[in-house]
């Protein structure tokens, strides 16, 4: 107990990030965490559909090619777009890997096998030197 008090701040942040975590998981979020070596591997080898969550202004200073734009907000209406890809592994990004983490969890529940979301969404695909287009 005297831990506990003399250490009110680090417990404290330990409980959000614990409690966060644990709202992700139980929100249905996330889908397989994938780096960006691996996603390029699915990419490559199991011709994996990207899907870019950003909004539109984002995704205009670059995106990752032949990626389809599909803003966060407007998933739920847009998923007959991708229907056919229900079985074919599916890699969400977001400007950090937080709002695909979230939009994995709708496309989980809409009936779609394979999800995956890229761990540092476009700024590690970015740093990593990976291409980029802005068309």
């Amino acid at each position: 107990m005297e831990f506990i008090q003399q250490n009110l701040m680090w417990v404290g942040l330990a409980a959000v990030s614990g409690g966060m975590l644990l709202w992700q998981m139980l929100n249905g979020g996330g889908g397989n965490n994938v780096s960006v070596h691996e996603a390029t591997l699915l990419i490559n080898r199991q011709d994996a559909l990207v899907v870019d969550v950003r909004e539109t202004a984002e995704w205009s200073t670059g995106h990752i090619q032949n990626s389809r734009h599909i803003a966060l907000g407007h998933l739920g209406k847009h998923l007959s777009e991708i229907d056919k890809f229900k079985e074919k592994p599916i890699i969400v990004v977001c400007a950090r890997g937080n709002r695909s983490s979230s939009a994995c969890g709708t496309l989980k529940k809409a009936g779609f096998q394979q999800i995956y979301n890229l761990t540092g969404g476009i700024n590690a695909w970015s740093e990593a030197g990976l291409p980029m287009v802005k068309k």
